[in-house]
């Protein structure tokens, strides 16, 4: 049987993802103290609403996210999902934070989940999380397009380079292209470079572009 590693941040009421978004919040519907009232003796339930931003925890961006005529969630093949072979690229402790074609040499990577394992996972949930973040060139994201990758991960703030105005090209590359996008990664130290099996799905919600995903991989 394979080794599963959970690559998912867990989601917690007040939790911080991205600096300045909403964070989650947690309220009960129906108590099991309120359920009693309602069952059986000795059968109780909790029902919980659970308020949050598509762009919490760890979650994946389809092109809706980016195009207003992009594919929504809905839309999601599970093919370009489920069990993708995973290319890790590790590449913390690199002296730039802009990821290039360089850092991305040297493999067969159509069809893969290109998985960019920075180091920066070990901020997140504090302020330093948000400040001088690892992120994927445009040239690096065109080059990714080019091999015809499936996915793009990252276990950083952005797959963007968010300290440089407005300018998206990683996501308007990649989702363009229809490669799914997915941030806030966590735990790819302990994935080898090439052989594991990746898989991160979304629900399936129609006209959204962006969701928390249970990420994990298979490790043979």
């Amino acid at each position: 049987m394979p080794r599963l590693v959970d690559l998912s941040h867990s989601i917690r009421a007040g939790m911080v993802t991205y600096p300045g978004l909403p964070v989650p919040t947690i309220t009960p519907h129906l108590t099991r103290e309120e359920s009693r009232s309602v069952y059986d003796p000795g059968t109780e339930f909790a029902i919980d609403v659970l308020t949050m931003i598509g762009n919490t925890g760890t979650y994946l961006d389809s092109p809706y996210h980016r195009y207003e005529e992009g594919g929504d969630l809905a839309s999601l093949e599970l093919e370009t999902l489920v069990r993708l072979p995973a290319e890790v690229f590790s590449l913390e402790g690199s002296a730039e934070r802009g990821i290039r074609p360089g850092d991305l040499a040297g493999r067969e990577l159509g069809g893969a989940a290109v998985l960019l394992h920075t180091g920066w996972d070990r901020h997140f949930g504090r302020p330093e999380y948000g400040v001088d973040a690892p992120y994927l060139t445009e040239e690096g994201a065109r080059h990714l397009v080019e091999a015809g990758v499936l996915l793009v991960g990252i276990d950083s703030l952005n797959i963007d380079d968010t300290q440089s105005g407005g300018s998206r090209p990683a996501h308007s590359l990649l989702l363009d292209a229809g490669i799914h996008v997915v941030e806030h990664l966590t735990a790819l130290d302990r994935l080898p470079e090439s052989g594991a099996l990746f898989t991160a799905v979304p629900p399936k919600v129609e006209a959204f572009g962006t969701f928390p995903v249970r990420a994990f991989a298979e490790v043979p």
